[in-house]
């Protein structure tokens, strides 16, 4: 077990929070955020407890200069809405300078400051040992709470930990009980679902799961490789043509092991790679060649369901089909009401199952969303995450 900012005594000290503040930006303006949202429990706590908060988070991709289109000021601003106080906000391009450094010695009990993007400093990347120094000189408690990039060692992430202690937040807390139950303790039966675009993406955690799944479900461009392994015909579908080989031997690794590998029984196939496209849904084994597959068909999707309903645990990463086009939505929506509707455990694996679930209005039935994409599948993997390692043990 990590220790959480549960564990200590933060009143009066000065505290500073990695966040996961990256979050999409429009026109200047905040498009979503949910990952601003996700962080406000933990530093509603430090404050109520009279701790003096500094938090920090890259931003984008600035690609280590302090270019201001990647400012962290609008989330200093919505920090300031949903706290109801202002957020004090110091825009250095070093990210710590003296300014910073006085204004984090002034700051009162239950103040909050917000230092400029991490990644305006090539160090941050690099994990620096200088700048995660300048970072811990401004605090005596490092908490981490962005899940999103725990499975980077940066200096803001894992750096910073040789000169502080370190604590989690809420929001990793729940990311390590709830992934880390279901890779290591997993109430059965534990089905997990695999989908997206790439086998080479995914076959690190399909590898871990085997030995623990009762059933594997496979869909999404992904389920293409496995076919062309089987010897059927897919068309102009999406194929990982390097990882055919790999892909069967997955299918072995999974019948030797006991575990129940579902692939897609029907298809939803389209002409173009495009929404008004002309449609067809045909069985596995009917593909037509001048057509590609887009989303799994209605058999599939009631097979699919089933498993879901019996299931204690589940676990999903990747969308079913093209999502984002309408006419081949039907098969991640259907997952994700099957997901809603199931008594069980249902973990959603950040990236675009996340999106998914958020955009077909079934989120809050779910018991955990993920906050991290690569950082989940890399915990999935059963790989140690440089940012909740040095997270200091009860």
């Amino acid at each position: 077990m990590k220790k959480t900012i549960r564990d200590i005594d933060v009143k009066g000290k000065k505290v500073i929070v990695r966040c996961d503040f990256n979050v999409p930006m429009q026109d200047g303006k905040i498009s979503d955020d949910t990952r601003i949202k996700a962080a406000l429990p933990t530093i509603n706590y430090l404050m109520e407890h009279g701790a003096k908060v500094i938090l920090m988070s890259h931003m984008g991709r600035p690609k280590g200069e302090p270019k201001m289109e990647f400012t962290l000021k609008p989330v200093a601003d919505r920090l300031s809405e949903y706290l109801n106080k202002d957020v004090l906000f110091i825009s250095s391009p070093t990210v710590v300078d003296d300014r910073v450094r006085k204004a984090a010695a002034d700051l009162e009990p239950g103040q909050v400051m917000l230092l400029e993007n991490v990644r305006f400093r090539k160090e941050e990347t690099d994990n620096g040992a200088d700048f995660a120094r300048e970072l811990a000189s401004l605090a005596e408690i490092f908490v981490q709470e962005a899940f999103g990039t725990a499975h980077r060692a940066h200096a803001s992430t894992a750096g910073i930990a040789d000169y502080l202690p370190a604590v989690s937040g809420f929001l990793i807390e729940k990311e390590v009980k709830f992934l880390g139950s279901a890779v290591e303790d997993p109430k059965k039966p534990f089905v997990a679902i695999m989908g997206g675009a790439k086998v080479v993406d995914k076959i690190p955690v399909i590898r871990n799961l085997i030995g623990k799944v009762d059933t594997l479900i496979i869909g999404g461009g992904m389920s293409f490789t496995f076919f062309k392994a089987m010897g059927l015909e897919i068309g102009k579908s999406l194929l990982d043509e390097e990882n055919i080989g790999l892909a069967g031997d997955l299918m072995k690794e999974a019948e030797a092991a006991g575990v129940k590998m579902l692939l897609p029984v029907d298809v939803v196939c389209g002409r173009e790679f495009a929404n008004d496209t002309e449609i067809v849904t045909v069985d596995n084994d009917k593909i037509p060649a001048d057509m590609m597959g887009m989303d799994i068909g209605p058999k599939t999707v009631a097979m699919y369901a089933d498993v879901i309903a019996k299931a204690a645990t589940v676990v999903w990463n990747g969308p079913m089909g093209v999502f984002e086009m309408s006419n081949f939505a039907e098969g991640t929506k259907a997952i994700a009401k099957a997901m809603a509707e199931c008594k069980g455990i249902t973990i959603i694996g950040g990236g675009d199952s996340a999106a998914a679930v958020e955009q077909f209005g079934f989120a809050d039935k779910m018991t955990h969303i993920s906050t991290g994409g690569g950082a989940s599948l890399e915990f999935l993997e059963g790989k140690v995450l440089p940012g909740i390692a040095v997270i200091e043990d009860k």
